[in-house]
């Protein structure tokens, strides 16, 4: 069996029980199950979610985006071998610690296989908050320029490159277009301030003022917590991205929780403890990838510059990286997971196959 039949690159092609489109985003594809299912499934399985809250199969795959482009290696192949369940079994850490020290709940409510979740719909609130204890990347860029105003904070002078933040920033942007607010462009990605977020709660969706003290408090703890757990395996954990939703239980009761992915090398950045006091950053997140697409094209200008789209997707499409480049990033993600979970991410021969097989003996969930 080769290298590339390990790889899980297409995941929205799986003969799961729907009758709605398979969502398939830049990683994740989600199958949203009939309302019969999603009725059964919380009833035989004991989900504490409100009894007509609809489910759906969020299956993960080896998929590699950069730069808004989905990139292949050589020999066939289209993914990073064990990436997939790397960054599950990573998220799945997290909210497993976040639910045990009492922070939030998270959109899973069951794990059936490494590279799948079963999650209730949530209602997103339309944020992307970025959580920043190091001053690097684009808010790094943008201070070298002279700017110190960021989503309504002020960075003070004399800040140097990759050093520690004097506290923890919370630089949120929109997760969508919206429209009519004030002081706020209608484009997707726009950061936007405290201000702009308490005066227009209801149009962020949030369901009350009080809630947005809640997200932070959810968002400085996640963030210590992850932190906190990092440092005891000599890991820096720079900046990361987080996204909230409400959901509503099984007496009724709605609550903000966590959604998305949390403190994963897709989503944040993390640096290695020992090489950062020796003063080098060594990435142990995607941020290597990046950098590495940069080095290795000719014209980085392509990655970086907005209206190169087209041809930037056409490096990604024309372009198979070496297997090498590929593997380093599998030994990066499958690295720092062992370092967090103190498992082993296995691998397996035929991970699709597995999927069905699964889904189908323990939850009556294939089409067959």
């Amino acid at each position: 069996m080769s290298l590339a039949d390990k790889v899980l690159a297409v995941n929205n092609d799986l003969p799961i029980r729907t009758d709605s489109p398979v969502h398939s985003g830049k990683v994740r594809s989600v199958y949203w199950l009939t309302d019969a299912d999603s009725k059964r499934l919380i009833l035989e399985k004991g989900y504490d979610v409100a009894p007509d809250t609809p489910l759906a199969i969020m299956v993960i795959s080896d998929r590699i985006s950069a730069f808004d482009c989905i990139w292949h290696g050589e020999e066939g192949l289209k993914g990073v071998p064990g990436k997939g369940a790397a960054l599950n079994a990573i998220s799945n850490y997290w909210f497993k610690l976040f639910k045990q020290q009492g922070l939030a709940d998270s959109h899973i409510l069951d794990i059936p296989h490494p590279f799948v979740w079963i999650v209730q719909k949530a209602r997103p609130v339309m944020i992307e908050a970025i959580c920043r204890q190091y001053i690097t990347g684009s808010m790094w860029r943008a201070y070298e320029k002279g700017e110190r105003n960021f989503c309504g904070i002020k960075l003070p002078e004399g800040l140097k490159r990759d050093q520690k933040l004097p506290e923890l920033l919370i630089t949120p942007s929109t997760k969508g277009i919206l429209k009519g607010i004030l002081g706020v462009p209608e484009a997707d990605d726009v950061n936007v301030t405290r201000q702009n977020i308490a005066d227009n709660f209801s149009a962020f969706k949030f369901q009350s003022a009080d809630d947005i003290s809640v997200y932070e408090n959810l968002l400085k703890q996640g963030f210590q917590l992850i932190s906190q757990a990092l440092s005891e395996v000599d890991q820096v954990f720079v900046d990361t991205k987080f996204e909230f939703g409400y959901v509503t239980d099984a007496d009724g009761n709605d609550k903000l929780i966590y959604m998305d992915e949390v403190g994963t090398p897709d989503s944040s950045r993390i640096w290695d403890g020992p090489e950062y006091r020796q003063g080098k950053v060594v990435e142990n997140s995607k941020e290597d990838f990046r950098q590495t697409l940069l080095n290795y094209f000719p014209d980085p200008d392509i990655l970086l510059n907005k209206n190169r789209m087209d041809e930037r997707e056409a490096l990604a499409r024309d372009n198979s990286l070496p297997v090498e480049v590929l593997m380093k990033i599998s030994s990066t993600y499958i690295g720092i997971a062992e370092k967090i979970t103190g498992s082993e991410i296995v691998i397996g021969d035929n991970p699709k196959q597995e999927v069905i097989d699964i889904l189908r003996k323990e939850y009556d969930l294939i089409v067959d």
